[in-house]
C-alpha cells in the first residue's frame, strides 16, 4: 500500500490561488476612526504596497515572483502521507491523508507567507519587519525569511509562550532577529498591560499591538502579520494546490477536509483551492478545529472587531471573542487569538465550513497515538486536526462506510517537548468548557 505521494519540484505551484474571487462580496477592513473601509494610503504605514494590493485583490490567480518560488524551493512541494499505522489502529474504514508542512526548514507552514512578506518588503526599501508570534512558528519562520533577504527582524513573542518554549527564542536569535516577551518594556503599551499586571501571560492581541506600536514610531520599519489577513491565506493556497496534485496521483478526493485554526492560515491554506470546488458543487466537508480555550467561531460573534487590544489595527469582519480576551495559557500557544481571518469567518457564515471545538487533554491522547503509529511528532496546534480527523475515523468505523480524510499537519514538535512532558506526567488541565 502506497503511503507517501510526492510531487517533482518543477510541479510546485507558479500561481496563488484566491479564494475571495469566488466567494463573492468580501466585507473591507474599517477605518479605525472613521469606520469607513480603508483605502490604500491607510494601510501603507504598516504594510508595503504589493501586500496591500493582495490585501483586497480579487484576482483569482496571482503570479508568485520567481524570487520566491526560488526560497520555496529550498522545502517544496512537500509531501503527501496516506496514515496507514495510525488507520490500523483505529481500526477504520477510512482512508486517511495528511498533507505534512513540518518539512520546511522552519518546521511549519508559516515560512510559505514569511518567504513572500520579506521578499516584498525588501523590494521596497523596507529595513526591518515587526511582528508578534504565539507558539514561536511564525516568529522562526519570518526570522529565517529575513536573513534569507537581509532584513532586520524584531519579535514580541506571546509571555507564557516566551517561558514554555525557550528553544523557540533560541531558533530566532540563531537567524538574527531579537525577541522580547510580549507584554514588554519596549513599548508604551506593554509598559502600560504590566504596570496593570506585573504578571500578564500575555495574548495574540497584545503583542500584535507592541509590533504595530514599533512599526509606526521607527523609520524603516513595517509590520507583518503570520495569519489573519487574506494575502496570507493567499500566500498559503500553496499548500492545498499541492495537494489537489497529490491527491489526484493518490487516485481519490477528500470527503472531509480538515485543519487547526488560530487566525486560520493552515486551515485556510489547505482548504482554499478544494473550497473552489465546493463552491462549484462537489460534496465536501471542510471542519475548523481550535481549542475549547479559546473558541472563537464555536462562541464567538460575527462583528468587526480590532485585531489587537490597543485597537490600533482596521476593523475586521470576523468571529471574535472580544480584543480585550485573554485566553489560559494552554500550551497550543499558535491557537490563543480572540479573532478568526475574515475569508474564514466568512466560510462559516455561509455554511462551507463548520467549527469544532476540543479539549487540549483529547488533543493530547490523539497527538501520541499519532506519534507511536505514524513516527512524527506533531505540534501541539496541529493535533487538534489529528484528534479531529481521529473522531472522523470512529465515525466512519461505526457507520461501516469508507470516507477519504485529508489533514494539515501544520508544523512538527520538536520544540515543544515540554509541553508533552506535562501531559505525560498527567500536569496538564482540561480545557472543557474553558
Amino acid at each position: 500500500m502506497q503511503r507517501q505521494f510526492n510531487l517533482e519540484q518543477n510541479e510546485m505551484p507558479q500561481e496563488w490561488y484566491n479564494i475571495a474571487a469566488d466567494l463573492g462580496e468580501v466585507p473591507p477592513p474599517l477605518h479605525p476612526g472613521t469606520q469607513q473601509p480603508c483605502g490604500p494610503e491607510d494601510l501603507a504605514p504598516i504594510f508595503p504596497m504589493a501586500i496591500i494590493e493582495q490585501e483586497v485583490s480579487t484576482d483569482r490567480w496571482i503570479k508568485i515572483p520567481q524570487e520566491v518560488q526560488d526560497k520555496l524551493a529550498l522545502y517544496r512541494p512537500t509531501p503527501l502521507y496516506r496514515a496507514t499505522e495510525l488507520e490500523k489502529a483505529l481500526k477504520t474504514p477510512a482512508k486517511i491523508y495528511y498533507k505534512y508542512e513540518g518539512a520546511s526548514p522552519a518546521g511549519s507552514h508559516k515560512l510559505n507567507t514569511a518567504i513572500a512578506q520579506a521578499y516584498y518588503n525588501k523590494i521596497e526599501g523596507t529595513k526591518r519587519i515587526a511582528t508578534e508570534t504565539g507558539a514561536g512558528q511564525w516568529g522562526s519562520a519570518l526570522s529565517m525569511a529575513c536573513n534569507f533577504f537581509g532584513l532586520g527582524c524584531t519579535v514580541y513573542m506571546v509571555r507564557c509562550s516566551y517561558d514554555q518554549k525557550p528553544y523557540r527564542k533560541s531558533l530566532m536569535h540563531v537567524y538574527g532577529a531579537e525577541v522580547f516577551p510580549s507584554p514588554s518594556a519596549q513599548t508604551q503599551f506593554g509598559q502600560k498591560m504590566l504596570l496593570e499586571d506585573p504578571n500578564c501571560p500575555g495574548s495574540l492581541g497584545i503583542a500584535i499591538s507592541e509590533a504595530l506600536e514599533d512599526t509606526v514610531t521607527h523609520t524603516g520599519v513595517k509590520y507583518s502579520l503570520g495569519s489573519v489577513l487574506n494575502h496570507v491565506i493567499l500566500h498559503q493556497s500553496v499548500i492545498g494546490l499541492e495537494a489537489k496534485k497529490q491527491m489526484k496521483k493518490a487516485g481519490v478526493y477528500p470527503d472531509i477536509i480538515i485543519g487547526c485554526v488560530g487566525g486560520g492560515s493552515n486551515f485556510g491554506g489547505l482548504v482554499m483551492p478544494f473550497m473552489a470546488d465546493k463552491i462549484a458543487g462537489k460534496n465536501l466537508r471542510a471542519i475548523a478545529v481550535e481549542p475549547s480555550a479559546c473558541p472563537t467561531l464555536t462562541e464567538g460573534e460575527y462583528k468587526y472587531d480590532f485585531g489587537d487590544t490597543a485597537q490600533m489595527t482596521p476593523l475586521l469582519k470576523m468571529y471574535t471573542l472580544g480584543a480585550n480576551f485573554i485566553p489560559p495559557s494552554i500550551h497550543a500557544g499558535g491557537l490563543r487569538y480572540h479573532g478568526m481571518a475574515p475569508l474564514i469567518s466568512l466560510l462559516v457564515k455561509k455554511g462551507l465550513s463548520e467549527a469544532m471545538a476540543l479539549d487540549q487533554l483529547e488533543v493530547f491522547e490523539s497527538a501520541v497515538l499519532f506519534a507511536q503509529t505514524e513516527g512524527i511528532l506533531p505540534a501541539p496546534e496541529s493535533a487538534h486536526a489529528i484528534c479531529a480527523a481521529i473522531r472522523e475515523a470512529n465515525i466512519a468505523k461505526e457507520e461501516g462506510r469508507e470516507k477519504v480524510i485529508l489533514f494539515n499537519l501544520s508544523g512538527h514538535g520538536f520544540l515543544d517537548l515540554g509541553a508533552y512532558d506535562s501531559y505525560l506526567e498527567e500536569k496538564l488541565m482540561s480545557t472543557a468548557g474553558k
